[in-house]
């Protein structure tokens, strides 16, 4: 089963960068306020460059003057089970200690370079 992490990254600016394991690598999005916890919140997510598979046990501080600098701590992490993947919308459920249930990351818009996703838990699907 495809792994997931959530690393907390205290860098220029507080997020968290959510980690799907697909095709692999690590698919990154960075999530300024944190993936949501309840069903209906909305969480921007910028996608960042993929990350190797070895990056979802880092922890530790990525040192100043390199990309990312700050401190990196793992915040949740689990299996997860892919139901739809297209361009345009990723549809999963997690399987962590904190992350757990029905999610999508629906593309919205590039911006200077940067896809632009919206991530949110959903009520469980019964289909």
């Amino acid at each position: 089963m495809p792994r997931f992490v959530v690393h907390e990254h205290w860098a220029s600016r507080h997020h968290f960068d959510f980690r799907l394991e697909m095709d692999g690598v690590l698919r990154s999005w960075a999530v300024p306020k944190g993936p949501p916890l309840v069903p209906g919140v909305k969480r921007l997510a910028v996608e960042v460059e993929d990350h190797p598979l070895e990056y979802a046990d880092f922890e530790g501080t990525i040192p100043e003057g390199e990309y990312g600098a700050g401190k990196v701590e793992i915040w949740d992490r689990g299996d997860y089970w892919l139901k739809t993947k297209t361009p345009k919308e990723i549809r999963f459920e997690l399987k962590g200690k904190k992350l757990n249930g029905d999610f999508t990351l629906i593309f919205m818009k590039e911006e200077r370079g940067r896809k632009q996703w919206l991530l949110f838990k959903r009520k469980k699907d019964y289909l």
